[in-house]
C-alpha cells in the first residue's frame, strides 16, 4: 500500500482533526513548561543551566529521532508508529509528574520526547497523503499552524492556572485525556499508510546526528559554568560528527537525511529559516517567562496573561498564513514573518521594550504576528514538489529543523543570559544581561525574512522542479524493496 485510500471530505477533516490533537499535545507541553519554570526552579533548586536542560533535554531527544521516525513510519506503516508515540509520550507525562528531583525529570522528558518523535513528522505525512490537492493541503497546514497558535494562547493560561493552585507538577496531567482521546480516535479513522518502497535503518547516520546535536547543545549550555578545556573537545565531536554526515550519507543508497532535498533552494531555504525562526521562539518564551516572574514577581497564571498579546496573533495569523500560502504562495508571509520578528527583536535589545508596559505589549504583538505567519510557508515548501513516497521524510526534516532551532535558541540565549548575570541576581541584572539574547532574537528575524525573499523567487523555484523530478527518476530506476 503506498498511499491512504481516497477519503470523502469529512473523513479527511477527521483525520485532520485527530493529527491536530497530537501536536497540540506536544506543542501545548512546551508552552505549559516555560509558564511552570520559575516554580520548577525554586521546587527543584535548579539553576539557569539546569532550566535549560529541562526544555533542551526534550527538543533535543526529538530533533535527533524525527527523520528515524518518519522513515520508520514510511516503512512499516504511519498508523502504527503514531499509535506508538502517543502511548509513550502519554506515558513519558506521567512520569514526568512524578519526578522526585530536576535529574529525573530531565531523564523523564526524553522518554516524553521518544513519544513526540514519532507524532508531529509522522502526523504531517499522514496530512500531506490525505489533502493531495495543493490547496486543500495549503489549508489544513494553515490549520496546523493555527494550532501551535491556540497551545501559545491556552499553555500560558492553563499552565499558570495549574502551577498557582496545584502545583508545576499538574502541567503534565492535561497530557493524559486528549493523548488518550487521540489513541482511540486514531485506532477507529485513521486509515493506514506507508511509502511503497521500504527505507532500509541508517543506524551509523543515526548515531551521527545524535552526537552532532547532542555535543553541540552540551557545549553551548554549560560553556558559561565549564572550563573551556572540558567544553572543546565537544566542540571537536560536533564538527567531527558533521563532517561524518555529509561524508557518508550520500554514500548510501537510503540515507537517514537525503541530502539532495537541499538542492532545491525553497527546502533549503525553509529549512534554515525553520532554525532561525524556532531559535527565536525558544529564545524568546525562556527570556519572558524568566523576566515576568522572577524580575517583576507576577505569578504564573499572571505572566500568562502577559503572554496573550503574543498568543493571539500567532493564533490569528497562521490560518491567514495558509491560505496566502495556497493562494499566492510563500513569499508574502514570509516577508511578513521576516519583518515583524526583526521588529520586535529589536524593539527589546535597543530600547529595552521589557521595562514599559506599552512597549513590552507592542514587542509581543510583533512577535506574534511574526511566528503567526511563519509556520505554514515552512512546512508547505518543506513537502511540496517532494515526492509523496518520501512524505515522511521530508516533513520529518522541517520538524527536525523546528525542534534543533528551538533547542539552539534555547541554549545559547540561556547561555548568553548566565554569563551576564553570573553571580548577580536576577532582579538587578536581567535587562542588561538580556540584551544580548534579543539582539540574537532579532538576527533570526532578519535570517527570516532575508532568506524567505531569497528562496521563495522564480530561480528558487526552478531548483525545486529541478530537484523534483531527479528524486522521481531516482526513485523509478531503484530496485524495488521488500516492503513494496
Amino acid at each position: 500500500m503506498t498511499s491512504m485510500p481516497e477519503l470523502s471530505p469529512r473523513r479527511r477533516m477527521l483525520v485532520l482533526a485527530i493529527c491536530c490533537m497530537s501536536l497540540l499535545i506536544v506543542s501545548l507541553d512546551n508552552t505549559v513548561l516555560n509558564v511552570a519554570l520559575p516554580s520548577m526552579q525554586r521546587d527543584l533548586h535548579a539553576s539557569t543551566s539546569g532550566l535549560q536542560w529541562t526544555i533542551d533535554a526534550y527538543t533535543l531527544v526529538l530533533a535527533s529521532l524525527l527523520m528515524l521516525a518518519g522513515s520508520t513510519a514510511d516503512r512499516i506503516g504511519r498508523k502504527r508508529v503514531f499509535m506508538a508515540g502517543l502511548v509513550v509520550f502519554t506515558l513519558g507525562s506521567v512520569l514526568c509528574s512524578l519526578a522526585p528531583n530536576l535529574e529525573a525529570l530531565v531523564v523523564f522528558r526524553m522518554v516524553q520526547a521518544v513519544g513526540g518523535s514519532m507524532l508531529n513528522p509522522v502526523a504531517m505525512s499522514i496530512i500531506t497523503n490525505t489533502f493531495t490537492d495543493p490547496r486543500e493541503r495549503a489549508r489544513a497546514i494553515g490549520a496546523w499552524g493555527a494550532v501551535v497558535g491556540i497551545s501559545m494562547a491556552a499553555g500560558p493560561l492553563v499552565g499558570g492556572l495549574l502551577v498557582d493552585s496545584v502545583g508545576w507538577r499538574s502541567i503534565f496531567w492535561i497530557n493524559l485525556p486528549v493523548g488518550l482521546a487521540a489513541l482511540l480516535l486514531t485506532l477507529r479513522f485513521v486509515p493506514e499508510s506507508r511509502a511503497g518502497k521500504a527505507r532500509r535503518p541508517d543506524p551509523v547516520g543515526q548515531l551521527l546526528v545524535i552526537a552532532l546535536f547532542g555535543s553541540l547543545t552540551y557545549a553551548i549550555i554549560e560553556a558559561p559554568s565549564t572550563p573551556f578545556a572540558s567544553v572543546a573537545p565537544l566542540a571537536v565531536v560536533a564538527l567531527a560528527a558533521l563532517a561524518g554526515l555529509l561524508w557518508y550519507e550520500p554514500r548510501r543508497a537510503e540515507p537517514l537525511i537525503d541530502l539532495r532535498f537541499f538542492r532545491s533552494a525553497p527546502f533549503s531555504g525553509a529549512t534554515v529559516i525553520a532554525i532561525s525562526a524556532f531559535a527565536a521562539l525558544g529564545g524568546f518564551l525562556f527570556l519572558s517567562t524568566l523576566y515576568l516572574q522572577n524580575v517583576r514577581g507576577l505569578t504564573a497564571l499572571e505572566a500568562g496573561l502577559w503572554m496573550l498579546p503574543m498568543a493571539a496573533p500567532t493564533f490569528l495569523c497562521a490560518p491567514l498564513s495558509g491560505r496566502l500560502v495556497g493562494s499566492r504562495g510563500p513569499r508574502l508571509p514570509l516577508l511578513i514573518a521576516g519583518c515583524a520578528m526583526t521588529a520586535s527583536g529589536v524593539l527589546f535589545a535597543a530600547f529595552e521594550a521589557e521595562t514599559s508596559n506599552t512597549t513590552l505589549f507592542a514587542g509581543y504583538v510583533l512577535f506574534g504576528i511574526g511566528f503567526g505567519f511563519v509556520n505554514a510557508p515552512i512546512t508547505n515548501t518543506a513537502v511540496s514538489g517532494m515526492p509523496r513516497a518520501q512524505a515522511g521524510v521530508a516533513a520529518a526534516v522541517a520538524s527536525t529543523s523546528r525542534q534543533l532551532g528551538q533547542t539552539l535558541g534555547v541554549a545559547v540565549v540561556g547561555a548568553v543570559l548566565a554569563s551576564g548575570v553570573g553571580a548577580s541576581s536576577y532582579r538587578d541584572m536581567f535587562v542588561s544581561a538580556a540584551r544580548p539574547g534579543w539582539w540574537i532574537i532579532a538576527a533570526c528575524g532578519f535570517a527570516v525574512l532575508a532568506l524567505g525573499a531569497v528562496s521563495s523567487g522564480r530561480w528558487a523555484r526552478g531548483t525545486a522542479e529541478r530537484t523534483a523530478e531527479r528524486l522521481e527518476s531516482a526513485a523509478v530506476h531503484q530496485p524495488t524493496g521488500a516492503g513494496a
